[in-house]
């Protein structure tokens, strides 16, 4: 067997991405026992191909995770017998003792796992979901295409960046993200940025 031409057959490559028979997969793997030029061909294809696979996957969104949490504990406070919670929505007019039922309850607190963002949500809806939310440094950026985003600053100051513009918040500021706008969030207080966070189907 000329072993140059069979590495040039793509048998290999079908190898490592499992799609041979189990005949063929017996084939290289007595033939790479026997040959290191196959044995070093098989790991350059997986390497190639695991650099590949790392080269085309997007770093899921920082929001994700903290969203994700806070939904699961929202379902564990639900199923243990809290009662679902309406807060009212977002506007001009709004005041941080209009959420002080929720600012000032003793299970909503920051805890000792915080890292870079936090959520704990106190209202949902198909149509609204209200949470509080906790920044160390910043919220990357992101565009809402299907909800309006609104803040009400609770606690620190932030600076929030849409298209070219900029506007600084502090406690007590309200600020609505328009739609289609890319738009991110930087804390420029030394404590983390505290806000209620809503976000309202368009």
């Amino acid at each position: 067997m000329n072993i140059q031409e069979y590495i040039a057959s793509g048998i290999l490559e079908m190898y490592v991405l499992g799609d041979v028979t189990p005949e063929e997969a017996m084939e290289v793997e007595k033939l790479a026992s026997v040959h290191e030029e196959i044995r070093t061909e098989i790991d350059e294809i997986s390497n190639a191909l695991q650099q590949y696979a790392a080269a085309q996957t997007a770093a899921p969104h920082p929001a994700i995770k903290p969203f994700l949490i806070a939904t699961i504990d929202y379902m564990e406070r639900m199923q243990n017998g809290e009662q679902p919670a309406f807060p009212p929505v977002l506007n001009t007019d709004s005041k941080m003792e209009n959420y002080s039922q929720w600012i000032n309850r003793p299970d909503m607190v920051i805890g000792s796992d915080f890292q870079e963002m936090k959520a704990k949500i106190i209202g949902y809806t198909p149509e609204v979901i209200t949470a509080i939310v906790w920044i160390k440094t910043m919220a990357p950026h992101e565009v809402h295409d299907n909800e309006f985003e609104k803040f009400l600053i609770l606690e620190g100051t932030c600076d929030i960046i849409f298209g070219d513009k900029k506007h600084s918040l502090k406690a007590g500021d309200y600020f609505s993200i328009p739609l289609h706008t890319e738009h991110h969030l930087i804390v420029t207080s030394s404590i983390p940025c505290k806000a209620i966070l809503q976000r309202i189907a368009a």
